[in-house]
């Protein structure tokens, strides 16, 4: 028998870092210490005190099946009866590359690593080295890891914590970066001119998931390909998130912008630690052993990730699952929205696919400064308010929320009815 939530709390204090192993997980500035999940399955999570959640967090957006789908589990037992770990090439890495390739058009070729943060580092080693420039563009509120040169005006944990920025980052590396808001592209041409043939690549969320979630407004991101292109630096989507997520060939399916290389993780993981980048096969063979820009792993391509991952992939594909998440997407903006209409709670609510997040501002949130607009009191109001009724929303006003296919519309509508109480309690 498990202990209770607030007894392993106390006991993760002594020995981890805060009690939690990612910051975003400590519930700070929620007024509450975070919960102990003891299983999960579906759409729910279940903590060790013997309460029950319908789940819109999807262990931050892996879960695009659900929890333990059979297929996953299966998969997975299957391959860990062959071995759990080579480090030694398998098929399934080839056949996992043959995939990403056939459905993301821009990557001719990918090497898969350990994690997004993985991912997105060598993305910028390797347009480093191609391009033989070292400075980066990157935008605020976008998180792409806790790389260090990138964890600069970065979104996620740091944000929500109040630290946008890290100790421990050389002032050398900060240099190296250049951040600027998002949807401006006044600042991007200026950027450009201030920085002659030093910018090795832009990096960005095409759709940025770490401030909450917000959009790039009309033309922006086809303006910054053209901007690349020009300029001869390399334009990086970091699509950890939304890669499979949004689309089936991602955002760069649905903006229809080609980029040069594509971070990638969480989904094509099937809920085991996984990340792949990849893009062009000029610049891919810079690596090496072909080239001359070293990455290495050792457990990079585990075939129990690439088997949970493949068994994912190919069941969305099975299901058209894309069609099933815009579905229930629509269905949950719909119910949030006649919510926010009748309490007359100044919030905005953003959705794409199944991705969503509700910000307490009255604003449009186009960047990370009109996020930051948001009230963090209502929000901690609102998801206490939510998760005692047995709803767990992302715990913070930073992240954004994720539908699973295994979701139904009943679930759905009983979001929606616990959404409007803790609406209506926040309109008095």
């Amino acid at each position: 028998m498990f202990a209770t939530s607030a007894e392993l709390f106390a006991r993760a204090q002594q020995r981890i870092p805060g009690g939690v192993n990612s910051p975003v997980r400590a519930f700070r500035g929620l007024g509450r210490a975070p919960f102990f999940v003891e299983r999960a399955a579906g759409p729910n999570i279940w903590d060790v005190d013997g309460r029950q959640y319908i789940d819109y967090v999807g262990t931050w957006g892996p879960a695009i099946l659900g929890h333990a789908p059979a297929v996953v589990v299966e998969a997975v037992r299957e391959a860990a009866g062959r071995g759990v770990s080579f480090g030694i090439p398998n098929p399934l890495e080839v056949e996992m590359a043959e995939l990403i390739c056939s459905w993301v058009p821009s990557i001719e070729k990918v090497r898969m690593v350990n994690s997004g943060t993985e991912a997105t580092m060598s993305c910028v080693r390797l347009a480093r080295g191609f391009t033989q420039r070292d400075k980066i563009i990157k935008f605020e509120g976008c998180y792409h890891g806790h790389v260090d040169s990138l964890l600069v005006h970065a979104g996620s944990g740091a944000l929500t914590h109040g630290q946008p920025d890290s100790a421990g980052v050389p002032a050398a590396f900060a240099g190296l970066t250049v951040a600027l808001p998002f949807n401006d592209l006044g600042a991007v041409r200026a950027a450009f001119r201030t920085n002659p043939q030093e910018i090795a690549a832009i990096i960005l969320e095409p759709i940025p998931a770490n401030a909450g979630l917000f959009f790039p407004q009309a033309g922006f991101l086809e303006a910054l390909r053209k901007e690349c292109t020009e300029h001869g630096a390399l334009l990086i989507f970091d699509e950890v998130m939304t890669g499979f997520r949004v689309a089936r060939g991602g955002a760069q399916e649905i903006y229809g912008v080609r980029p040069d290389l594509t971070a990638l993780g969480k989904v094509i993981g099937g809920g085991l630690p996984v990340g792949a980048f990849g893009g062009r096969a000029e610049i891919m063979d810079q690596l090496s052993p072909l080239g001359p820009v070293y990455q290495a792993g050792t457990l990079s391509g585990n075939p129990l990730a690439m088997a949970a991952g493949l068994a994912q992939l190919r069941g969305l594909e099975r299901i058209d699952g894309w069609k099933q998440l815009e579905e229930l997407g629509r269905q949950f903006e719909e119910a949030a929205r006649d919510s926010l209409g009748k309490t007359g709670v100044p919030a905005v609510f953003h959705r794409i696919g199944s991705m969503f997040c509700l910000f307490f501002t009255p604003e449009p949130v186009i960047d990370l400064g009109s996020a930051k607009r948001s009230d963090l009191a209502k929000f901690a109001r609102f998801f206490n308010s939510c998760l005692e009724a047995g709803v767990y929303f992302a715990p913070s006003q930073f992240e954004t929320g994720f539908i699973s296919t295994a979701h139904r519309p009943a679930q759905i509508e009983e979001t929606a009815r616990v959404m409007h109480e803790a609406l209506v309690q926040l309109s008095r």
